[in-house]
């Protein structure tokens, strides 16, 4: 599988009115939609594989069922694209590095006849895995709760050697600003991973809801302004299965 695409341009997409969105008062210039991963050969043999080292390795791509998950997927996100009469130029597609969301990104762009090597779609090495930390590097994972407990306690406290919550905050901040500087009007669906996905889920529907001052009205500073405990040790809520489509907003 490819894996690398486009130089990471992609442009303005047409029909703003379809991709601009504003909620609260929190204004994107773009529609987001999130992806976790197909089922991948990790996930068949319970194994945590979070390092960027392991994570591009062609031996951890999706599973079977996995590739089945990703064209369900690909589908349903066409199927959403037809009935809001969103062209597919309109669409970009954004994934972490690893091998099975680069190639769950692949199977979807297949599926709606996209080029995954062209400026619709894009690696972005901020959308990554989290680093659980060497302990838990290619352990079981049924240590994933051990973590999640740590994060309840202190979101800014990471597992020895590895990421805390709110460190994957501030690359995932990156690449939202990334994303909103590259584009503009497009409705764009970010692939990557579960405890990502669902760290960018509580942070975008709490900047949505923060009262900030007239300096910070800008997307980083409205993240930076909800970074706090009470909002990043519950990004469990927002868990997704593997192949699993939502809207982000």
């Amino acid at each position: 599988m490819g894996r690398s695409s486009g130089s990471g341009g992609g442009g303005e997409c047409e029909g703003e009115g379809e991709g601009g969105a504003t909620t609260s008062s929190l204004a994107l210039r773009n529609r987001y939609w999130v992806l976790r991963h197909g089922k991948s050969i990790p996930n068949a043999k319970g194994l945590i594989v979070s390092s960027p080292e392991n994570g591009i390795l062609e031996e951890y791509r999706l599973a079977p069922e996995g590739v089945d998950q990703a064209r369900l997927a690909g589908q349903s996100f066409q199927k959403m694209l037809l009935e809001n009469n969103i062209p597919l130029e309109n669409v970009r597609i954004c994934y972490s590095p690893f091998s099975r969301t680069s190639h769950t990104a692949e199977v979807v762009a297949s599926v709606m006849n996209l080029p995954f090597v062209g400026p619709q779609c894009k690696v972005i090495g901020d959308l990554r895995e989290r680093y659980f930390g060497p302990f838990y590097e290619l352990a079981s994972h049924d240590k994933y709760p051990e973590i999640w407990a740590l994060d309840e306690k202190d979101p800014f406290l990471p597992p020895e050697g590895g990421e805390s919550v709110a460190d994957v905050v501030t690359r995932l901040t990156e690449a939202l600003v990334s994303m909103e500087s590259d584009f503009e009007g497009c409705v764009v669906l970010i692939v990557s991973h579960g405890d990502p996905l669902q760290i960018l889920q509580t942070i975008l529907k709490a900047a949505k809801q923060v009262k900030t001052g007239a300096d910070e009205q800008d997307l980083a500073s409205r993240i930076q302004a909800i970074k706090v405990k009470s909002v990043l040790s519950r990004h469990r809520k927002f868990a997704l299965l593997t192949g699993e489509l939502r809207s982000a907003e």
